[in-house]
């Protein structure tokens, strides 16, 4: 029995070893929607059952933008409530809050000594969120040295990215081949995953749907409030008698929720007379109540035993501080602060 149980957990770190190691992470700010399901959770939920996923929720990052304290906190146990709902599943991903290892700001810091300031005047993020009335400020500013501490700290093989962050990772990269011209190859170099164009999901507006254009379809929301956006989702003025555009938002949206079968026979209504579009936005409210039912249920078993989710936050910072000691100790020792060892 010892034999087995011996070639049972080597098989088992082997499997591990062949795995790569993908980092995700998601502000706390606000309710997660239907375009952050389709766009991102279900590529997470496919790493984890396929890689070694480390996930995190980001609420330091969050405080460039002075959330007011209570609400932070509120935004951070919901989006915890959210991925856990959603299949985020602590036995077989890493899962913490971004706060709960110190190892992150020591090594932003570190970072910061390699980083020139020409490298952030580069980032057009930073730009773009003054230019969208956001006040300038120093984390605003340096968010791109803790993003690369976020991704450098984990030794993450792959970042999954979208167009609006690649940016991040490239400059995390150069952060990460200075570091190593000066002290070897103490970090590892990540590679990204840029998030396909067709995977953006329309906003009821048209737009992709972002909290930050005020166009999403929320998931955990109250029934009214998610009706209501769905009335509210944009249409042409085509008569009940003609044929009716199938590169429409409602029609992209509509599609999320069918499978192959079904998308077919939607588009032949499109094609034919007589159909109403708020005949097809009711049809996709009942489809969304219906898909989301059981992520529904989860979520609320998760709101009400906060205990339950505190254990779960414990135990995945544990498993990342296992790692970040790990690589803490490579860099505390390649540039000489490790004093007293």
């Amino acid at each position: 029995m010892e034999t087995i149980s011996f070639y049972g957990k080597f098989w088992n770190e082997l499997i591990k070893m062949k795995k790569k190691r993908i980092l995700s992470g998601l502000q706390p700010s606000g309710k997660l929607h239907i375009g952050n399901y389709f766009g991102m959770m279900k590529r997470m939920i496919k790493y984890q059952d396929e890689n070694d996923l480390f996930c995190f929720i980001a609420n330091y990052h969050a405080l460039t933008t002075k959330p007011d304290k209570i609400q932070l906190r509120s935004n951070t146990f919901n989006a915890v409530c959210d991925f856990l709902a959603l299949g985020i599943d602590p036995e077989k991903s890493t899962f913490w809050i971004q706060s709960d290892l110190p190892q992150v700001t020591e090594l932003s810091w570190i970072l910061s000594s390699f980083t020139t300031v020409s490298m952030m005047d580069r980032s057009t993020s930073y730009k773009d969120k003054v230019a969208q009335g956001i006040n300038a400020n120093m984390g605003l500013y340096s968010y791109p040295i803790l993003m690369a501490s976020d991704i450098l700290l984990y030794d993450s093989e792959i970042v999954p990215v979208g167009k609006d962050q690649k940016q991040h990772l490239e400059i995390a990269r150069d952060i990460a081949s200075k570091f190593n011209r000066y002290f070897g190859e103490v970090l590892k170099l990540p590679k990204p995953e840029i998030e396909p164009s067709n995977q953006l999901i329309p906003g009821i507006d048209g737009q992709k749907m972002s909290k930050s254009y005020n166009n999403i379809i929320p998931i955990f929301d109250d029934e009214k409030n998610i009706k209501n956006q769905i009335m509210k989702i944009k249409t042409d003025t085509a008569d009940i008698n003609s044929p009716k555009n199938k590169d429409s938002t409602l029609f992209k949206i509509y599609s999320l929720f069918l499978n192959s079968k079904e998308q077919i026979e939607l588009a032949s209504r499109y094609d034919n007379p007589g159909l109403r579009y708020g005949d097809i936005k009711k049809e996709l409210f009942e489809r969304i109540m219906e898909y989301f039912y059981p992520y529904r249920l989860r979520r609320d078993n998760f709101q009400s035993n906060p205990s339950k989710v505190k254990e779960i936050l414990a135990n995945g910072a544990s498993k990342a501080s296992a790692t970040a000691n790990r690589v803490m100790e490579r860099v505390r020792k390649s540039i000489g602060i490790n004093f007293y060892l």
